[in-house]
């Protein structure tokens, strides 16, 4: 989708939490599909709120042509930072999040925590009815939702192809 927006885009930085195990997983897939997209991937590892300004920075001196964050606790905690870098060097951004959209952020594809909660409540609700946790199944995420940011765009100098916004659930205007 990224790379619908900057056809051009050649390096991209992306910023995850290396003390986090979901990040790296999705790090490391982010790397085999940037290698087929013809895109250098710029990895900017986080662990620490105090690490962002030093990964941010590394990320402009590289001249990254647009930015992807991985969502996990830090990076969101820290996603006020994050905007304000992104806006103040005019760098395009892509977050795994709508809450990063909804605040700033270019756009974002990623799992709907909205609908996880609607799920939750139901597991909660059999255990307090007298289910046993280890008796419910296991279950994937199964609602993913696109969200995109027009005025981000229209400040970036960015024209989104319509046929992403077809397909986005949600445009900001």
């Amino acid at each position: 989708m990224l790379k619908q927006v900057l056809p051009g885009v050649s390096r991209v930085a992306i910023l995850w939490n290396a003390a986090n195990p979901y990040p790296a997983l999705v790090f490391r897939q982010t790397e085999g599909a940037a290698r087929g997209l013809g895109i250098q991937l710029q990895s900017l590892e986080v662990r620490s709120p105090g690490d962002f300004h030093r990964a941010l920075e590394a990320a402009a001196r590289q001249h990254a042509g647009a930015l992807l964050t991985v969502e996990d606790p830090l990076t969101v905690g820290q996603r006020t930072q994050i905007l304000n870098f992104t806006a103040k060097n005019r760098l395009p951004a892509m977050h795994g999040l709508r809450e990063f959209v909804e605040v700033g952020g270019l756009m974002s594809y990623g799992v709907s925590l909205a609908d996880l909660r609607r799920r939750s409540a139901g597991y909660v609700d059999k255990i307090l009815k007298g289910a046993k946790p280890g008796d419910l199944p296991i279950e994937q995420p199964t609602k993913f939702e696109l969200v995109i940011n027009l005025k981000t765009a229209k400040a970036l100098g960015l024209a989104i192809p319509p046929s992403l916004l077809q397909r986005a659930d949600q445009v900001i205007e």
